[in-house]
């Protein structure tokens, strides 16, 4: 990290947020022409064992451009777990579908890994890069955010420190509270759910097998998602009465429950890490862009976790950013300027919509114990399972690929 002067310092690119999203631009932008500032305000945790709760479901899209950057070049790439296989199924029938790697001609439909552990990965690359400067853990006193139309606006970032970071370009990948989106005035949707997301990491009789498991219930989709040491992290959707009811259980008691629930699918749970909620909500940005600025990841947008496509959503945002400026740049064109970042306005919306609206949909399709629609539910799975044509289409969206 650069030493913090008490003096303006100018950059190409001012990113705030350095999540796996902020990051994951700065990788993008890494090697590059462009001088590219990070902030964040909290101190990256340190490496530990056993793995932590909270993970991501990385696709194909997201770990070719990791592979493209040098991220996936980290030592640290040990603490990834591929998974090459999804089973899903209905709890109220026997409706089932399965995806299996080798039978799309892929090595691999993804990776499991700790959040924290990406973030790492992708700060050693930062960190390596002549051209990106991090201020972490650092607090923001002020942003002065002054558009200029027709020309290129300087925005200035003041930290609690005193230091200015001037910019033309200012990037939010500050999460669902965005300072960035306040201060350009973007007004953005937010609809709770009514539900909690409960995690925690559990070892299972049976091996996951490389797999990720997710069974759709009534009260909320369960997913076992397979860890590098043979755990299995858990992602479980619940309303919020029976989410603080799991919560209150012993721990025999939520062994016992989670295995019931989950139809024994993978054996009696055997131990049981420290469990935590979170509240599930989804939202949309009516704008991802100003002049000489744009929001990236959760300050966009946020979607129901039920297919683990937040954190991917958030990294093809940074992939598509960085091209735009990127290939404007290289023509001479004013790469900050509004019109171009429209082009990744147009990119990116559309896409990021046509997921919150389907992780919704999935949720109230899934969500309903209605005797009917559970039997066309479960129809309708068995059916996709035997039509690999459909099956593949539904598979390579998910995967970016």
């Amino acid at each position: 990290m650069k030493p913090q002067e008490k003096t303006p310092a100018d950059f190409d690119v001012v990113i705030v947020g350095g999540g796996i999203v902020g990051l994951s631009l700065a990788c993008e932008l890494a090697a590059t022409d462009f001088s590219v500032a990070v902030v964040e305000r909290n101190e990256l945790k340190a490496i530990a064992e056993p793995p932590d709760c909270r993970v991501s479901a990385i696709n194909r899209f997201a770990l070719q451009r990791f592979k493209q950057s040098g991220v996936w070049r980290s030592p640290l790439v040990q603490r990834a777990c591929i998974f090459d296989k999804m089973f899903v199924w209905d709890q109220t029938g026997a409706g089932q579908i399965q995806f299996d790697s080798v039978e799309l001609g892929l090595s691999e439909l993804g990776v499991i890994i700790e959040n924290y552990i990406l973030q790492h990965m992708l700060l050693e690359t930062v960190t390596a890069a002549q051209n990106i400067s991090c201020f972490c853990p650092a607090e923001i006193a002020s942003i002065d955010y002054r558009p200029k139309a027709g020309g290129q606006s300087v925005s200035t970032v003041e930290l609690s420190s005193g230091l200015r970071l001037c910019a033309a370009l200012l990037v939010g990948a500050d999460g669902v509270k965005s300072k960035i989106r306040e201060i350009a005035s973007i007004q953005r949707s937010q609809q709770p759910y009514q539900q909690f997301g409960l995690v925690c990491n559990v070892a299972t009789a049976e091996s996951h097998q490389n797999t990720a498991w997710q069974c759709f219930m009534p009260t909320g989709p369960l997913a076992f998602l397979p860890l590098y040491n043979g755990y299995s992290s858990i992602v479980w959707t619940l309303d919020d009465d029976l989410a603080q009811s799991r919560m209150a259980l012993s721990d025999e008691e939520f062994k016992r429950v989670l295995a019931e629930e989950s139809q024994y699918r993978l054996g009696e749970i055997t131990d049981l890490s420290q469990r935590f909620l979170f509240p599930l909500s989804h939202g949309h940005a009516t704008e991802y862009v100003r002049q000489g600025l744009a929001l990236i990841g959760d300050a966009a947008h946020s979607i129901h976790p039920l297919a683990g496509q937040g954190a991917n959503l958030g990294i093809a945002d940074a992939a598509a950013l960085a091209d735009v400026i990127c290939t404007a740049r290289a023509a001479g064109r004013q790469w900050s300027a509004l019109h171009t970042l429209s082009k990744y306005q147009r990119q990116r919306k559309g896409a990021n919509r046509l997921m919150e609206m389907s992780m919704t949909g999935f949720k109230e399709l899934f969500g309903q114990n209605n005797a009917i629609v559970s039997e066309l539910r479960n129809a309708g799975l068995s059916l996709v399972d035997h039509l690999p044509a459909v099956k593949y289409r539904i598979i390579r969206q998910a995967l970016g690929a």
